[in-house]
């Protein structure tokens, strides 16, 4: 019997594995320079812009998220340089770091008016994002890999991460 092709709903719900790390490396450019314009001219609106984001990567990679099809599909393939790549598992944790982030603090710039807070959370997506951005350092990943080393994310997640847990 014939292995069945993927349902629409879970192609959609799909992350890449393994990721592009200069694509990966672009949007978070981008996002830190969102973070920082939100911080510095008070604009709130932004931080629901940061947030779906987010959650469209979190939940389906780059193809829900504007901003990753074209990293993905415009930049990075016109780029003639070595490109990296990392587990899938780990930059989909990241993604949902950030979507729980900017979330709440969209929540807390509405609902709540508590403005610096929210531009608090922004300020630590756009240390984040610079990090990943400028150093390829993503600090979501980290923490996935130390839950992996501590047991909590078992190695059934990730197979190919075993090289950054250790």
């Amino acid at each position: 019997m014939a292995p069945h092709p993927p349902s629409l709903v879970s192609a959609l719900f799909s992350f890449p594995n393994p990721v592009n790390e200069t694509s990966a490396r672009l949007v978070a450019g981008v996002v830190a320079v969102l973070a920082v314009v939100a911080i510095a001219f008070q604009q709130g609106w932004i931080l629901p812009v940061l947030a779906y984001g987010f959650v469209a990567r979190a939940l389906t990679g780059p193809k829900l998220s504007p901003l990753a099809l074209v990293a993905t599909r415009v930049v990075t393939p016109r780029l003639h340089i070595a490109h990296r790549y990392s587990p899938g598992p780990a930059k989909r944790f990241a993604q949902s770091i950030g979507a729980v982030f900017t979330t709440t603090a969209a929540l807390l710039w509405y609902l709540a008016g508590l403005h610096t807070a929210a531009l608090a959370l922004a300020g630590i997506i756009a240390v984040f994002a610079s990090l990943e951005s400028g150093f390829g350092l993503c600090v979501g990943c980290k923490f996935f890999y130390l839950g992996m080393r501590l047991g909590i994310v078992p190695p059934s997640v990730c197979e190919n991460c075993a090289p950054y847990v250790t």
